[in-house]
Order: C-alpha cells, then structure tokens, then sequence
C-alpha cells in the first residue's frame, strides 16, 4: 500500500516538474520558430516550423544599428549596478553577520522588508527628478542597485554564515582591523556567492523592460530590451521582427546563465545548512 502511495507521488511530482518544463519551453520555442518566418506566418502564433528560413530578420533587427546601441546601454548598467550592489551589500553583510548588534539584526530585518516591497514607479520618477538623476545613467544605476540590495544582503548574510569565525580571529591576531579583514580575508572567500550575485545582478538587470522603459525619456539610452518596442506600431506590429529581436536580447543571457549556472546553485545553497 506504501509502495503504490509512494509511486503515485513520485508520478505526480514529476507530472507537476514536466508542466512546470513545458510553461517555461513552450514560449521559447515559439519564440525561435516565429523568428525565422515571415510577417505573415509570425502573426499567427503557432509552434509550426517555418516553410522558409528567414535570416533577413535578424539582419533587419542589427540594420538601424539600435539595438548595438541598446547592447552598450545595457552592458553599461549592467556593470555599474554589479559594481555598486556588490560593494555595498557584501560590506553590509559582513557588518550584519560578523556584528549580531540590535542594530546590526534591525537593519538585517529592514533590507529584508526590501524582498516583499513592490517598486512605485511615480514616486521613483519623482525623487528622481529631485535628485537630478531622471533620465540618466547613473539614475538607472541607482535605482538598480536600490532594488537588488535586500535579496543580494539576504543571500550573502546566509553564506557569511559558512565561514568559521575562528578565521577572523586569525586575521584579527595578525593585525588585521575590520577593513582589511574584509579585502585579505573575507572577499576571497565570498568568491562563489559574488559570482551568484554577479549573475543574478546581469540577468534581472538584462531582462528588465519596465525600469528603462518609464524611467529613460532620451531613446538613444534604452537598453536593449526596450529595443522591441521600435518594432510595435498603433495599427500593426512585425511580430517576424520582435521574435527576431526578443531572440537576440535573450540569447546572451541564456549562454551566460548556462556556462555559469554552477556557481548559481553553489552560491544559492551554501548558507542554507547553517542559521
């Protein structure tokens, strides 16, 4: 009775894990089969193969050079919301673990509040505004890293939690004050959970279309994500030229996230024995 209880799980878990595959799977291939067909055969939406092969998508999508451009944009943020999340929540998460104040434990739970807060785009705009940051670089930057730094403190402060305290004892020992702790001892360590920080910083800030999309007014600075919206019209779309583009935006961080989804899993699940 057992064995068939147990069998009828095992087939039901891996029914929900297969639907599970094909609601991701699904889009994407519809994705890559539209991308090769004509305007035509693309507005009908179906998973069919094309007829035709149709490069001449792709080489409409690089054509105006926009989406070059959009690559740069994105490249640009990308890093500099990396850099800035990384630096700060690494040297708050070692404040956070290492200290165990009241305070060091209030501002834990804080940022964590940041997880579960949605982003309010009218008052962002605004502050922006009044911090003469709308519409710019460094604003996306900004507004990136505010966004990304509770779940990047959060995965960090588990993984702090691996590493013996006896090391910074040692350091201590030596001569080493806090800051220098941190640079000699501490980062060299946090390698595996920076690297999963580093990606998942690249891929939400790659992916996103919302934040360039209201909060960059000046064309020439979207991201390459907001490059689909050149090809969406009010009476039609080329819908043969967004799967071409959405395939060309996508493809980088795919590659990306499978050459380095070890370190992911890694990073993600090193803190999760301990605390």
């Amino acid at each position: 009775m057992s064995l068939r209880l147990f069998n009828w799980r095992r087939i039901g878990k891996e029914a929900l894990l297969l639907v599970l595959v094909l609601v991701v799977v699904i889009p994407f291939l519809m994705i890559v089969v539209n991308s090769f067909k004509d305007v035509t055969e693309a507005g009908r939406f179906k998973l069919t193969l094309p007829k035709e092969l149709d490069f001449s998508n792709f080489e409409a999508v690089f054509a105006d050079g926009k989406i070059w451009r959009g690559y740069m944009n994105s490249a640009l943020i990308s890093v500099g919301a990396l850099i800035v999340t990384n630096l700060f929540a690494s040297l708050a998460a070692f404040s956070i673990q290492r200290n165990g104040t009241r305070l060091t434990n209030f501002l834990y739970y804080f940022f964590i509040v940041g997880l579960v807060m949605p982003v309010s785009l009218i008052p962002t705009i605004k502050l922006m505004m009044n911090l003469g940051i709308h519409n710019t670089y460094q604003g996306m930057i900004v507004y990136y890293s505010a966004v990304l730094l509770p779940f990047t403190i959060f995965l960090m402060t588990g993984y702090l939690k691996t590493i013996p305290r006896e090391l910074d004892e040692s350091g201590i020992i030596d001569g080493c004050g806090p800051l220098r702790l941190f640079i000699k001892i501490m980062l060299p360590l946090m390698q595996p959970v920076m690297i999963t920080a580093s990606l998942l910083t690249i891929i939400s800030v790659w992916n996103d279309f919302m934040g360039p999309f209201y909060l960059l007014t000046d064309g020439a600075k979207w991201t390459v994500t907001v490059s689909v919206y050149n090809y969406v019209g009010k009476y039609s779309s080329d819908w043969n030229l967004i799967f071409a583009d959405i395939l060309v935006v996508i493809l980088p961080v795919i590659v990306l996230y499978f050459l380095l989804q070890e370190y992911i899993v890694e990073g993600m699940t090193a803190g999760a024995l301990k605390g």
